[in-house]
């Protein structure tokens, strides 16, 4: 896109008709959807409203100015949606791929001018601060304006070939690709190609798997690269860990939005791309890809709720299911049947589906198979796939070592879940085998997921736990191998979540009475949390659930949270440690190692490495 972003002084010289207020604007958030969204499988923006549930009046006002707001930039009239929510409503819309600054700037104007004429008319409208807006005719100059300086005719010429000749293309400020992995070329967006001088031939698509789901996603992508690797092609994955290629990381960081996944896609010598995506990503921005060979959603649990909208578990449902408009009709959709949610909103979604559940008889893998459907899931202690007709015995699940013995339920659900996606990609089960029954054993193969140390009698647990059913999960894996140990943990939450799941994860900690619990702050991840806010909603929490006041300590450095735990310990005590941070967790996963090389015996002095 142009170097010109919304508010340049040199683009918007029109005066408001009413003086801008220092006080809040009227809407919580503006943003563009670069690719399919929760809304339409296009291109487009959409806003969120502050205080203001719009009814039919307000959006009816609001529908008409952004149609003659399109009327005024000659775009096309795609359909408008509008999404109502307690704490207001989503209005979105498309718009053309190289003019998604310029349908922010409508979208704004369009609600501010409505609640500006509502408020004129006094129809007993309250919203924050007090709406500003150009009168139309400077309104509709100004747009043309930033319109006319944010349009890519060479852009939409591309996009529209590689349509044609069923070719990826990926856009975004920076760059244009066409094509994936192996198969793709990349240019920067201010030196195009024209049509004609494009290599066509030498471009192509890769086979292309996208993970969302609450929980197990990153050990989903995880293992389904591995079994990719083990086919024999070169892999990608994006995850919250970074991106890798051929298990080695190129990036570090969260990349489980758009952002990793075309930096998986663009690298030129992947052969498959497996991209974990997450709810914050597909709503901020939609989805990168607009097709993928497979889908998968491991689950929908109580998560980041409060954000954009998103208040219930059927919102959340449907915000992870937007995986499925990228499938088509010839792509897989692989989902949870012990998830009641994902079976409720299974019945509107119009692809082909593959379900999993902890026990292969489940009543809706049984009837799926009937119908010729494929399913994964346990019977009598073995892993069975049904694919196409074929049954495939994967092996025993408790000598795989993901399933920690079989105690670890969730990650069976995980293994099932990249079974069926890796056969819909073309992976053998014999490919499969091998690979269950080695995945998990070493520390490398799935970093800060149920990794686990004996240092004497003492284990240890470390994890990403971030969430309610992670944590339990979790802590019914570690009480599973030590019933009778004291139980130790640290514990802490990211401040974009609201009260009641923070009280929810602490409810879930004191139901395993632990002995002693660390309360932290995860650097980073404060969101507008004051240091030691989250730990005081803890606090509170655990002492109701009958946690004892001297069980309960603080110490808001995460490392230093994990040695104070360790400190603590006694031999055949069991420690679990939820690390969040990317830096805390190497730091602590180091600290462990060293202390089982040395043969560190808890009750001792804990060395200051």
């Amino acid at each position: 896109m142009p170097a010109i972003e919304p508010n340049d002084p040199a683009v918007f010289t029109a005066e408001l008709s009413t003086p801008v207020s220092s006080e809040p604007l009227p809407f919580e958030d503006s943003r563009r959807l670069t690719g399919i969204n929760l809304y339409f499988a296009g291109t487009g923006a959409v806003l969120e409203t502050l205080g203001v549930l719009p009814d039919e009046t307000l959006r009816h006002a609001w529908r008409v100015n952004v149609s003659l707001a399109r009327d005024a930039l000659g775009w096309p009239h795609a359909p408008l949606f509008e999404r109502q929510h307690v704490g207001g409503a989503a209005l979105a819309f498309e718009a053309p791929i190289d003019q998604l600054y310029s349908a922010t700037e409508v979208n704004e104007w369009a609600w501010l001018a409505t609640l500006a004429d509502a408020l004129a008319m006094n129809v007993g409208l309250h919203a924050p601060g007090h709406p500003a807006t150009w009168d139309r005719d400077s309104a509709f100059h100004t747009l043309r304006a930033l319109a006319a300086a944010e349009r890519r005719p060479g852009l939409i010429a591309l996009m529209q070939a590689a349509e044609a000749k069923g070719l990826a293309a990926l856009a975004d400020d920076d760059a244009v690709s066409i094509g994936e992995g192996r198969g793709s070329r990349v240019w920067p967006i201010g030196q195009l190609p024209a049509v004609g001088d494009v290599d066509w031939p030498s471009l192509h698509d890769i086979p292309v798997a996208v993970v969302t789901g609450s929980n197990g996603k990153t050990t989903t992508v995880r293992l389904l690269a591995a079994m990719v690797r083990a086919h024999g092609w070169h892999s990608g994955h994006s995850c919250t860990d970074g991106v890798f290629i051929d298990g080695e990381a190129i990036d570090s960081g969260d990349f489980s939005g758009p952002a990793g996944a075309r930096e998986v896609l663009r690298q030129p010598t992947v052969d498959a791309a497996i991209l974990e995506t997450a709810r914050g990503g597909i709503l901020r921005r939609g989805l990168a890809v607009r097709h993928a060979n497979v889908a998968v959603v491991t689950n929908v649990s109580d998560d980041h709720f409060g954000e954009y909208g998103i208040h219930t578990l059927d919102d959340l449902a449907q915000v992870k299911l937007t995986v499925a408009r990228a499938l088509g009709t010839t792509g897989l959709l692989v989902l949870n049947a012990d998830d009641a949610m994902l079976v409720k909103h299974a019945a509107t979604i119009g692809v082909p589906l593959a379900w999993f559940a902890l026990d292969e008889a489940h009543p809706i893998l049984q009837a799926h198979r009937a119908r010729g459907g494929s399913t994964c899931g346990v019977r009598e202690g073995r892993l069975y796939l049904h694919y196409l007709g074929v049954d495939h015995d994967l092996g025993s699940v408790a000598e795989m070592p993901l399933s920690f013995a079989g105690s670890a339920a969730y990650n069976v659900a995980n293994i099932s879940a990249a079974v069926l996606a890796a056969m819909a990609l073309g992976i053998s089960a014999e490919t499969m085998v091998t690979v269950l029954a080695s995945f998990g054993r070493a520390h490398a193969d799935n970093p800060g997921r149920l990794q686990h140390w004996q240092l004497g009698r003492l284990k240890v647990f470390v994890d990403y736990a971030h969430n309610p059913e992670g944590l339990r999960g979790l802590l019914g894996v570690a009480r599973s191998a030590n019933e009778n140990g004291r139980l130790g943990l640290v514990l802490g939450q990211a401040g974009n979540r609201e009260d009641a799941d923070i009280r929810e994860l602490a409810a879930v900690a004191a139901s395993f009475h632990p002995q002693r619990v660390v309360l932290k702050d995860i650097d980073g991840f404060m969101r507008g949390r004051v240091a030691g806010e989250v730990a005081d909603i803890l606090r509170n929490e655990l002492a109701v659930r009958g946690v004892p006041a001297d069980a309960v300590v603080e110490c808001l450095d995460e490392i230093d949270a994990v040695r104070g735990l360790l400190a603590w310990a006694q031999d055949g005590d069991m420690l679990v440690l939820p690390t969040h941070g990317t830096q805390a967790r190497q730091a602590v996963v180091t600290l462990l190692d060293q202390l089982q090389a040395t043969h560190w015996i808890a009750g001792s002095t804990l060395p200051q490495y």
